[in-house]
């Protein structure tokens, strides 16, 4: 369709005076808009179209930016930016140097809070109200979360501190029974029954339909009415889990319905206490295919507008993605030891367990957005002789730093963490990327940190986890192909801290951290024109390291490189370095890490590129050395 009010829209003022016809207008276009471009050039989607209607009802109503609207996550805010003067750089959502493909605050003056994991919305919108009174601010405050982040446990502490400090809080809860896998958990199921309690519903409206139509006394009749509405719902609804926690309670209601919206935002905004409005809405709404798939319909990858970079001459063109591994061999590990288990926090798609999760329904166990719950209920279930198998992307187990060390390896227990998306996730950018799990695990005591350079080592790893069972033991590994993997490959145990030389060298070691290995192989034969003789190691177990390698670095060589795709203070070359000059090295060590900066969104080859993470920049690197010390 032709848009015709939306490249009009330059701020939120510019929508205050429409009609609702205009609105509603608004808001095909919009969803239309959000469609054509996403499904061209890739990125969130289902999120984003079931929250068109709510976005526009609270620009509306709320004097934005003056009033501030903190969004949980970002997924469902590409229409805020659309009516928040970035029209004209939408197309640039998630590409190099375009939009973010999530809030940030140096974005626009509209992005109160970023965000790039679930359920912060509420504790940061309470510390803003607070900061208003606090200030002798006037401003109205609004938290817009989704049904799956309140499975969060940090939601709830946010409304339980909000329910304490009774300031002036709108928390509207987009109901859309999904959070990116299917909602799991008692929240889920309390809310639907709110919604579908057909007594609680019909009493209620046809007691306001009522009330309404009264000819005299109609606000002090009300008033009544509201008093016996809260002892309905006690009576009805079970739980009235906000309205104890210190909330008032309005819904559910049609979070598509522009007018409605606007009329209910409009009654409460004044309530000078913390509030909490139930919207339903659909996920992915105006998409047929989204509505149908929503989790498919999550992201949405786009058309590719320039080719694949060659693939190495070491991977094999059917060697599936690294998440794909892993939810194979979580299978392969559950068909042959019982005491298995597969535990995820509401990512089965994006970790590749949704095979385990058909195959093992008992045995497989999605927590929720906790990913602090999912490492101590692992590490409660590795008390009774459970195998624990805990899968969460890099970034977001950085929540669970404090029961990795208090439940897991205090108490040496042996829970197995996989860390997918470990280094540089692409476009969803610096929120996402997993650049500092090497750093924040090296530095726990009892951890064992490792890094399979393909599949099939992958397969070993984890073989070698389950082969012991005194420590927590993690490992990492890139959002990319897994180079070689075999099906019907067979597990081989792995000496806890062995190294692998790859390529025997006399001039200059290199030692790398996962897949790098291929790219230092590359690099190797280009030097080897150049008489510089690499040796090339595959240091899979980033701790322990493998000191007897070490050792012989001090009687053989007298230039190391190291490189890795984390940042390099606390890091993996960090380790390298300080054991070597401890020991009395003299010679040269060179780190390729990530710098000391939030990494932007931006294709992951192009970006490791940048940071000299490749083939290309490890032979930059050794040519620079071999020059500098001949001078």
């Amino acid at each position: 369709m032709s848009l015709e009010l939306l490249p009009k829209i330059k701020s939120p003022a510019d929508i205050r005076s429409m009609s609702i016809d205009e609105l509603e207008t608004l808001a095909l276009e919009l969803r239309n808009y959000t469609i054509d471009t996403i499904t061209q050039i890739g990125g969130h989607l289902a999120s984003t179209l079931g929250a068109i209607e709510i976005t526009i009802a609270l620009h509306y109503v709320y004097s934005t930016p003056k009033d501030k609207i903190v969004w949980d996550v970002g997924h469902q805010a590409y229409a805020h930016k659309i009516l928040t003067g970035r029209f004209d750089q939408f197309p640039t959502i998630r590409q190099m140097g375009g939009l973010s493909g999530f809030l940030k605050r140096n974005e626009s003056e509209y992005d109160v809070f970023g965000a790039g994991h679930a359920s912060t919305s509420i504790s940061a919108a309470l510390g803003i109200a607070a900061a208003r009174d606090n200030n002798k601010d006037d401003f109205r405050v609004v938290a817009v979360i989704g049904d799956g982040s309140m499975t969060g446990g940090l939601a709830f502490e946010g409304l339980n501190n909000a329910g304490h400090l009774r300031k002036q809080l709108l928390v509207i809860l987009n109901d859309n029974n999904m959070s990116i896998s299917p909602n799991v958990g008692a929240i889920k199921t309390h809310l639907t029954r709110i919604v579908t309690n057909p007594l609680y519903n019909r009493i209620r409206d046809e007691i306001w339909r009522i009330t309404g139509v009264l000819p005299f006394g109609k606000s002090r009749t009300r008033k009544l009415i509201r008093k016996i509405e809260e002892g309905l719902k006690n009576l009805v609804v079970p739980g009235i889990i906000f309205d104890e926690l210190g909330f008032r309670y309005f819904g559910p209601i049609d979070g598509h319905d522009v007018e409605e919206l606007i009329r209910t935002l409009e009654n409460i905004k004044n309530i000078k206490t913390p509030v909490l409005l139930h919207i339903v809405t659909k996920k992915g709404k105006g998409l047929k295919s989204a509505e149908d798939d929503p989790v498919s319909y999550h992201g949405v990858k786009g058309i590719p507008v320039e080719p694949d970079l060659p693939k190495s001459k070491h991977e094999t063109p059917e060697a599936p993605a690294f998440q794909t591994v892993f939810g194979s061999l979580a299978c392969e590990i559950a068909r042959n030891r019982n005491d298995t288990v597969a535990i995820t926090a509401a990512m089965r798609e994006g970790t590749g367990l949704v095979p385990y999760a058909k195959e093992f329904p008992d045995r497989y166990f999605d927590v929720g957005i906790a990913e602090g719950h999912a490492v101590t209920f692992a590490a409660g279930m590795a008390t009774q002789n459970v195998r624990p198998i805990v899968a969460i992307y890099s970034t977001f187990l950085q929540r669970a730093f404090d029961n990795i060390v208090h439940d897991a390896a205090i108490q040496h227990l042996p829970v197995i963490f996989c860390l997918d998306r470990a280094g540089i996730a692409g476009e969803d950018g610096p929120t996402h990327h997993g650049t500092l799990d090497i750093a924040y695990l090296r530095c726990i005591q009892d951890m064992i940190v490792t890094a399979p350079a393909n599949g099939n080592e992958f397969r070993h790893l984890l073989y070698t986890a389950l082969n012991q069972s005194k420590q927590p033991f993690a490992i990492r590994y890139p959002k990319m192909g897994s180079v070689v993997f075999d099906e019907r490959g067979q597990a081989e145990l792995i000496p806890i801290g062995q190294w692998e030389t790859m390529r025997n060298g006399k001039d200059v070691t290199i030692l790398c951290v996962g897949p790098f290995v291929y790219d230092a192989l590359k690099a190797a034969d280009k030097l080897k024109k150049l008489n510089i003789n690499c040796e090339i190691v595959n240091c899979r177990f980033i701790k322990p390291m493998d000191e007897g390698y070490l050792n012989d670095i001090l009687k053989n060589f007298d230039t190391v490189v190291t490189i890795e795709e984390g940042v390099k203070t606390g890091g993996f070359g960090e380790g390298v370095s300080a054991w070597l000059m401890q020991n009395g090295f003299k010679g040269h060590v060179k780190i390729l890490s990530l710098p000391d900066e939030f990494v932007e969104h931006g294709p992951r080859s192009v970006t490791l590129e940048k940071f000299g993470l490749s083939a290309t920049g490890i032979e930059n690197t050794i040519r620079d050395i071999r020059v500098n010390t001949k001078k």
